[in-house]
């Protein structure tokens, strides 16, 4: 029998290849672990922060301008009122004329000038808003007056200089800011930009978003149900939100739960939308193809997929070049809870809006409340005591399930995990959805 001889150092060396795949294999396993750490919701709102772009501006006639974001800062080209005008029906006079007795040489209406000049012991009749003659310096309301022919008696005996008239620029001076960029344009925004004479008016261009719903269990709200089945809520209800914000709804629809049609129709969407919003398919099980086509997609960058959260944990989110990918959970509340804490402040941020958050108020609480293993965000109801204290208490069962743990809810009431529950009257943070109600 021939010598043993030990075998080459070379032979037992792992074939370069084979090193290759599981110094792979192990750096996806690292990735995978760093992308379903579970993070605090500041963490993760401040990774989707880094990854917003803003939106270029367009012009649009002023008439389609109603709660978009203004793109640059209005300022004022002239004076308003550019003369100064009569706040009320009287007459024009002059107020150092201490005569009651006044000869009436015309009619002031608005939206043209009268060519006279008021002098002692003459007036002219003017209308609320119309330019105040030459001359006169006051207006005397029509109810301070008496008619005589073509005279009228002033029952005012002390007429002050100025008294009911609205001086050259005393709303507005040339030059000054009316509303800085970033203002959303509701109705008196709106009339302002009006009155300076802005139309069209350069605002951000609206956000694309794509909603999506995933499942075959998702049945159309009109259909009847089989077995297995629920119906659609959450497109529904994240196009209502949706509705509300600086955004434009590109695509509203289901996909089924075959993997090759859904990342055929991401693909499409990726292309056409900055933001894309699906619902369902996000968490462990094995037809959860959303964050598999994630996270297997070459191009596509995921930037976290657990958060330290309740509701919403299992929320991913990724880029793929400047488009937004929002995989929410499928519960309901989970849905629209996770689109107020991430989705409304990002598409604000895009619009440049200064408005991005919702405000918070603290709050005491009316009622126990358990502490949660979690940072739990709970629908509640905020109220404002003849004291000014706000008191809250949440809408009952919280289940991630409950859509109806929304109906009346003015608030999100934040509360910070720990053991032992919550006491009445400690003080936690509320973002608020609606202002706070009148204590009953």
């Amino acid at each position: 029998m021939p010598p043993f001889e030990p075998p080459r150092r070379d032979a037992l060396a792992i074939p370069e290849e084979v090193t290759v795949t599981l110094s792979q294999t192990s750096q996806s396993h690292d990735a995978e672990r760093e992308l379903d750490r579970m993070r605090p919701p500041d963490e993760a709102r401040a990774i989707v922060e880094r990854h917003l772009s803003r939106m270029p501006s367009e012009l649009v006639p002023l008439a389609d301008a109603a709660w978009r974001i203004l793109a640059t800062d209005i300022i004022a080209p002239e004076d308003h009122p550019p003369f100064p005008a009569s706040t009320m029906d009287g007459f024009a006079v002059v107020a150092e004329d201490g005569s009651p007795w006044r000869e009436i040489i015309g009619d002031q209406h608005a939206g043209h000038v009268l060519d006279v000049e008021v002098t002692e012991g003459y007036t002219v009749r003017i209308m609320t808003g119309a330019p105040v003659p030459r001359g006169a310096n006051a207006v005397v309301p029509v109810e301070a007056t008496e008619l005589a022919e073509d005279h009228v008696v002033i029952h005012q005996e002390d007429v002050r200089i100025g008294a009911n008239v609205r001086p050259v620029g005393s709303d507005v001076r040339k030059g000054d800011l009316i509303l800085p960029a970033g203002t959303t344009l509701g109705p008196a925004e709106i009339g302002l930009v009006a009155n300076m004479g802005v139309n069209p008016v350069a605002v951000a261009r609206r956000p694309r978003v794509c909603v999506l719903s995933t499942g075959d269990e998702l049945v159309e709200p009109g259909d009847p149900l089989g077995p297995g089945q629920i119906r659609d809520s959450n497109r529904f209800s994240l196009t209502t939100a949706l509705a509300a914000e600086p955004c434009e709804i590109t695509f509203s629809g289901k996909a089924p739960d075959r993997r090759e049609e859904l990342e055929g129709f991401l693909r499409e969407r990726m292309e056409l939308d900055d933001v894309i919003v699906t619902s369902g398919g996000v968490s462990m099980g094995d037809l959860d193809l959303i964050k598999a086509i994630l996270f297997d997609s070459e191009d596509v960058t995921v930037h976290f997929r657990r958060l330290y959260l309740k509701p919403g944990k299992p929320l991913n989110f990724a880029t793929r070049g400047d488009t937004l990918i929002f995989g929410l959970p499928g519960n309901p509340v989970s849905s629209l809870v996770t689109f107020e804490l991430f989705i409304r402040p990002a598409l604000r941020r895009m619009s440049g809006a200064l408005d991005v958050d919702r405000p918070r108020l603290r709050v005491r609480l009316e009622e126990e409340n358990p502490g949660s293993d979690r940072v739990e965000f709970q629908r509640g109801i905020v109220a404002a005591g003849p004291d000014g204290t706000l008191t809250a208490r949440s809408t009952g069962r919280q289940q991630s399930s409950r859509l109806a743990s929304f109906l009346g809810a003015n608030a999100l009431l934040v509360i910070p995990p720990r053991e032992r529950p919550y006491m009445p009257g400690e003080e936690i943070s509320a973002l608020m959805l609606a202002p706070p109600r009148a204590a009953s």
